[in-house]
Parts: structure tokens; sequence; C-alpha cells
């Protein structure tokens, strides 16, 4: 169980793949851990070195300390990436990242250009939500717990077809998120209240996929469109019958848009 001290986190993190293959970065999204991607690391792993990493506050990483660690953002979450790439000596990786991860994304390919070799952006957006919306979602799980959104949580991240179809597979990632820090998570929720990435996208120079579900409630096509009309050069693909979590809920069309993607194609 691989642990490394990244700047001011230990982070907790998996290498798999061949050794001296390109790397391909996987950031999670709010909520989860980097368990989030198991279904694409054998894919991606044939002929890539694939990095996964618990962001802040998640999984098995330190979470910022109540009193005195600052608040979390997304420049700050996009500094943990770069600082976890310094600590492991990776020098340029493809970065894939969903929804928190995605913003954590542009970020990181606006600001630390030398790292990121390409960039796909999965579910997410240069703007999420209101700051009211996000507000209440903190008050709700400091007051009561990540167990008081899990309900609404599972109906945003998957489709009502894999409510009916697959109840393990939203029932798992339910228990993802409710095991979660509240910390942890409240201080997302904050990163991506105050977010607002345009003038980041704008900066981005690598070569960009953006990826949307159709029916994501949350982060949209419409959004996606935002996103890739805000990027030089960057393509949109909208996935079908796809919510926000559609690397769980469609591994295999998720796999084949990355692994087209990497390969050089669109």
């Amino acid at each position: 169980m691989p642990f490394v001290r990244a700047a001011d986190l230990v982070t907790h993190y998996a290498v798999d793949g061949p050794p001296g293959a390109p790397v391909v970065m996987l950031a999670n999204s709010l909520g989860t851990s980097f368990h989030m991607w198991d279904a694409q690391v054998p894919e991606l792993a044939r002929a890539h070195r694939v990095l996964r990493y618990d962001m802040r506050g998640h999984g098995l990483t330190d979470t910022t300390p109540p009193d005195g660690g600052g608040a979390d953002t997304i420049a700050r979450l996009a500094n943990d990436a770069a600082a976890l790439l310094d600590a492991l000596a990776i020098e340029r990786v493809h970065f894939v990242g969903l929804s928190i991860g995605g913003m954590v994304g542009q970020r990181l390919a606006a600001e630390y250009p030398e790292r990121v070799e390409s960039l796909v952006l999965c579910a997410t957006g240069s703007r999420i939500g209101t700051a009211a919306g996000w507000n209440e979602r903190i008050g709700t799980v400091e007051r009561d717990g990540l167990a008081a959104i899990a309900g609404a949580g599972m109906k945003r991240w998957f489709t009502e077809r894999a409510h009916a179809e697959r109840p393990e597979l939203v029932r798992g990632f339910a228990n993802m998120l409710m095991r979660t820090p509240v910390h942890g998570y409240a201080g997302g929720c904050a990163a991506v209240r105050d977010a607002d990435l345009r003038a980041d996208d704008a900066r981005i120079r690598c070569r960009t996929l953006i990826v949307v579900g159709d029916e994501d409630p949350t982060t949209t096509p419409a959004m996606g469109a935002e996103m890739r009309d805000a990027i030089p050069g960057a393509e949109l693909l909208v996935l079908d019958a796809a919510s926000h979590l559609f690397c769980a809920e469609q591994p295999g069309a998720t796999n084949a848009a990355l692994l087209r993607f990497l390969e050089g194609g669109k």
C-alpha cells in the first residue's frame, strides 16, 4: 500500500503498468477514492504506467487540518498533484480527471504546462453548481454526515438503468462516499464552489479531450461544449446512456475513448 510525502501531505497512490511506459495520471471525483478508476486500470496498463492517487481529504490521503491548514482550493489541489509528481520523480503525464479531478486537470495544465502532455476532462466544468447549493451541501454534511446526501448523490452519479440493473455498483459507490472524511468532503465542496477556471482554460495548450455523459445532470453536455470552445483545439465526446460516474457505469466506452485519445486519435 504505497504512501509518499508530497509537500505537506502524506498521499496514498498506486502505480500499475510497465516501467518506462508513458504515465497516465488519474484524479478522482469528489467523495470517492482512486478505486473509482479500477475498471480502467487493466486496459490502460497494457501500454501505459497508470498512476492513481487519493486527492487531499479523500481515501487514505491526509486531510487539511480544520484549524490552521488554510482553505482547500482547486489551485491547492493542482499543486498537490504537481508535488506528487515531484515526489515520484515523474516529469510529464497524460492527465485524466473526473469532476473535481477534471477541475484540477484544467488548473494543472494551465499552471504547469511542462508537466501535462495531454489532458482528458471527464464530467467536469470550468464552473460547477452555485455558491448557495454548495454551501447548503456543506452545512448538511457537517451537521448530519455524508449518509444524508448519499441517496441524492447516487441519483446524480448513475443513470436510472444502473440503479435498476446494477444496484450493487450503486451501493458500493454510496459506501465509498459515506466513508469519505466529512472535513475532506466539505473542503472539496468549498474548492469547487470557489472555482472559476475560464481564464485557466484559455491558457491550456496541450491536446485536450472533454468527455461527458448524455444523462449527466451535474456536468451537462452543454457545459462540456463551453469548455471545448474555451480550450484551444479541444474535442468533445458525449457518451450515450451515461451519467456522472461513467467510468464505472460505462467502463467499455470510457476505456475505448481514453485509449483512442492516448494513442493519438480523437
